[in-house]
């Protein structure tokens, strides 16, 4: 009987926590090597047309990730025709080596800022586009194959 008090208390604070969560979504990559020309995307709906939400995107890596950063290409489209692209930076790592995120031993999860305070105004079909810019240092040609990122994905919450 205890136990299962415990159970259904645990449940109850989990789905509690999670109020603020509207969509969440991860798509994972090719054996943890995100191609270059592999676009991770996303598609949503139902989202109310007056609340603001912030908006994230979500990447996992692992330790054989061997950058301390990670740029990436993100387009929202909306379902009027209207396109927001940005190139976003994101720091992956602190100065010594270690890695910013959640999560024990060698899998971290970023959760990264895309937008702020942003309102869905017209209703349909959303779609987030995301793919990686990376490159090396003083070279034209960007990184195939990026290795070490394991899923990428998206978080809408509603902005408080």
């Amino acid at each position: 009987m205890l136990k299962s008090l415990g159970a259904f208390l645990l449940v109850v604070f989990m789905v509690s926590c999670d109020r603020q969560i509207v969509k969440s979504e991860y798509s994972p990559t090719q054996n943890g090597i995100w191609n270059k020309d592999s676009v991770v995307a996303f598609s949503f709906k139902e989202l109310d047309t007056l609340q603001e939400y912030n908006l994230f995107i979500n990447v996992r890596n692992d330790g054989t990730y061997p950058y301390s950063n990670l740029f990436l290409i993100a387009e929202l489209q909306f379902p009027n025709g209207d396109m927001l692209r940005d190139t976003l930076e994101y720091e992956m790592a602190k100065p010594d080596g270690e890695w910013l995120g959640t999560g024990y031993g060698s899998l971290k999860e970023n959760k990264l800022w895309y937008k702020e305070n942003v309102v869905f105004p017209t209703l349909g079909v959303y779609k987030l586009e995301i793919s990686h810019a990376m490159r090396k240092n003083g070279q034209v040609d960007g990184i195939v194959e990026l290795e070490g990122i394991t899923d990428v994905g998206y978080l809408i919450e509603k902005s408080n």
